[in-house]
């Protein structure tokens, strides 16, 4: 495998990366709980490092790490609050993806350099009322303004849960062009600036978790844009640019649950062995030390399979089912390590300023987005027979 970073260069950079999680932003935890924001000046150090485009080719102006480096570093900043994630996710992920993958040279010039930067943060806007895991069910809608191929299109929909849609610059918009044939499933991606006439963003959604990550609604009223806002310059090309930039993000989120698992891990260890019962730390009970130890092998067994989905998805050894069974174990594993921390601290770990009483809220958006465990598991099973038949004929 070939890789625009070296070895020894990768090390500086997650090494900074582990630097600022630890001393920058794990002081801060609480403030961005309580504000519901990440402050400004953990945003400007973050584009300083070069995190708002870690995962944009170099060429573009960005790091040029790949999804084996990727990883690695989603893993160290699964460890804090996963808001100051968020605020770059995007645009390393799945909507900075999709102009890595499918742009033209020219969307490529106008809009990469400023998503590295931090000065353009994207946003994908697949997400409807009525599709959310499946994008086949796509409602938002594009048509031509004109005849031609340099008409300008209309966009008409609604978008739901888009992440960072209140400090977007740029949508990456998926509209249905034409109804599913036998040619494909009908699906465009376009490039919508925040400010075009007809776009409205509504007010921050309030949730469960993950204070400071920022959702809302996006509302596309008859908003045109130019032929040169389609990505690709092609209509068939949505579909598979968010099946793509999907299933890469599956990878992304999977090392981020092992990275917040391996946080809830340490709390508990360090509660266990100074908290007392009786005048005996708990960590001496074995009950506990069986919660640590299935805690544990948790965290162990997803990191390993973090690591080898990303090196199949760099080789190109599988791209479809690695991602989801990665995803799917990752996230629910993440889910059982919070329980237990929460179980290990006791009602203390019910308390709001406990880090495991946010861990045990925030993990549990991620069995949801990028595809739900359950569309996972649909992908990996129907995969798996399919490559059986194949097989047999």
């Amino acid at each position: 495998m070939t890789t625009q970073v070296s070895d020894d260069d990768f090390a500086e950079i997650l090494a900074q990366t582990r630097h600022f999680v630890r001393s920058v932003v794990m002081p801060r935890e609480q403030e961005i709980l309580a504000t519901d924001r990440v402050p400004d000046d953990i945003r400007e150090q973050a584009k300083s490092m070069g995190l708002f485009g870690y995962a944009i080719p170099q060429e573009w102006g960005g790091l040029g790490l790949d999804l084996t480096q990727d990883v690695e570093l989603a893993m160290e900043l699964g460890y804090t609050s996963l808001a100051v994630r968020s605020m770059f996710g995007t645009n390393n992920g799945i909507a900075g993806q999709v102009l890595v993958g499918f742009g033209t040279e020219e969307q490529k010039k106008q809009w990469l350099a400023p998503i590295a930067s931090g000065e353009v943060v994207a946003s994908f806007a697949l997400t409807e009322p009525g599709a959310g895991s499946n994008p086949a069910g796509l409602r938002t809608k594009a048509v031509r303004a004109g005849s031609g191929d340099d008409a300008d299109w209309i966009i008409t929909g609604q978008k739901r849960f888009i992440t960072n849609a209140p400090i977007a610059n740029l949508f990456v918009v998926f509209a249905r062009s034409r109804p599913a044939d036998d040619d494909g499933p009908g699906i465009a991606v376009f490039l919508v600036p925040a400010d075009t006439p007809g776009v409205t963003v509504g007010p921050k959604d309030a949730k469960m978790g993950q204070e400071g990550a920022w959702t809302a609604d996006v509302t596309f009223d008859e908003v045109r844009v130019p032929a040169g806002a389609l990505v690709g310059g092609s209509e068939d090309i949505g579909y598979r640019a968010a099946m793509v930039s999907l299933a890469r993000g599956r990878v992304h989120i999977a090392a981020l649950a092992v990275g917040i698992a391996q946080r809830a891990l340490d709390e508990s260890v360090t509660y266990a062995a100074t908290a007392t019962q009786g005048g005996t730390p708990i960590g001496d009970f074995q009950l506990v030390q069986a919660m640590i130890a299935d805690q544990q092998t948790g965290v162990s067994a997803g990191r390993a399979l973090v690591r080898d989905a990303a090196r199949q998805w760099v080789t190109g050894e599988d791209r479809r089912v690695a991602p989801s069974v990665a995803k799917l174990f990752c996230t629910e594993m993440a889910g059982r390590v919070a329980d237990l921390a929460v179980q290990i601290h006791g009602g203390s770990g019910y308390m709001r300023e406990m880090p495991v009483e946010r861990i045990y809220r925030d993990v549990r958006l991620l069995r949801l987005y990028e595809g739900t465990s359950e569309i996972q598991r649909l992908i990996i099973g129907s995969n798996l027979v399919k490559a059986a038949k194949k097989a047999q004929r």
